[in-house]
């Protein structure tokens, strides 16, 4: 199956559609007044329904179990067309629509099983997905313009030539992916003036995004956090909160890390781990609900 271990967990929906043709109103009047032979058609196509969405993960090979939040049938009868959807809910980090299209087309299957014995010319016709609702690309906003980042990497070791940077190159990658620009890619040393002195020179030139990676441990030498924090208009605890959540789900020393996130007048700017791993899990932590804020910044500015 597909890895989704990255993913983070959200409200997801899905709506299916399935049509169940049938060849005389004879049948419809059948189905209405409940003298199918086989028993009370709709019922049965329900709960035939709700069966299969649970137990889609054990029929689709790729399909991930998930669990079940909420499930509903409704049938609408158009002349000679019964139009069945069906509703799926889950909180999970991948969606429902496999879901969704195995329940219909079981209750258009059970419909089909029921109905054959007094009618020999039904046929089921258009399953699809209608709607599809939550997961990363829900949370994507589309921005009107382009954001303008800086990578700030604090390490003795790096800023030295002893050691290659990765975690810095990994945060470049996701800012890539979701198309923003890369203005800065700075290595400084883990000293409070070193710094604060390259964290106000990149506010002042207009970034909207700066993210520092190293120097968030608890040794004495881990410093970040102390020299970011005075700097900041106003902490969003949301986002260290977001980060360290997701890191705690994927190992137990996501505590001992210290992210810092916050506000230097229009500039956001985030103090993520040093290692590979740490800043790339908190890169996916947030991004790209993230974003968001932006959207909402330029919103207030044309109030």
């Amino acid at each position: 199956m597909v890895d989704i271990t990255s993913k983070q967990v959200s409200l997801r929906k899905a709506i299916a559609q399935a049509i169940v043709k049938v060849s005389s109103q004879a049948t419809i009047d059948a189905i209405v007044q409940k003298l199918v032979p086989k028993g009370d058609v709709f019922e049965m196509a329900k709960t035939a329904g709700l069966f299969a969405v649970k137990r889609t993960s054990d029929m689709i090979p790729d399909c991930h179990p998930l669990p079940i939040e909420f499930t509903s049938v409704s049938f609408n009868i158009v002349d000679l067309e019964i139009q069945i959807h069906m509703e799926v809910h889950t909180i999970y980090k991948t969606g429902v629509e496999v879901e969704a299209m195995h329940g219909v087309s079981v209750v258009a299957l059970t419909c089909y099983d029921m109905l054959k014995p007094i009618d020999k010319g039904i046929e089921i016709q258009h399953i699809k997905l209608l709607e599809k609702h939550g997961g990363k690309s829900d949370f994507n906003d589309k921005l009107n313009h382009t954001l303008q980042a800086a990578v700030l990497v604090c390490s003795d070791s790096i800023s030295s030539g002893k050691k290659e940077d990765r975690a810095g190159k990994k945060i470049i990658e996701v800012l890539e992916k979701y198309q923003v620009h890369i203005h800065d890619y700075s290595i400084v040393a883990d000293e409070i003036e070193d710094i604060q002195t390259k964290v106000k020179q990149l506010v002042a030139a207009n970034n909207h995004l700066i993210i520092i990676t190293g120097g968030t441990g608890l040794s004495k030498r881990d410093i970040t956090p102390e020299a970011v924090r005075p700097l900041l208009d106003r902490e969003i605890p949301g986002i260290e909160e977001a980060i360290r959540n997701y890191g705690q789900q994927r190992t137990p020393y996501a505590m001992l890390s210290r992210s810092v996130a916050g506000m230097i007048g229009n500039t956001l700017v985030l103090a993520l781990p040093g290692s590979t791993n740490g800043a790339q899990q908190s890169m996916e932590a947030v991004f790209p609900a993230l974003l968001h804020i932006f959207k909402v910044a330029v919103g207030a500015q044309h109030d």
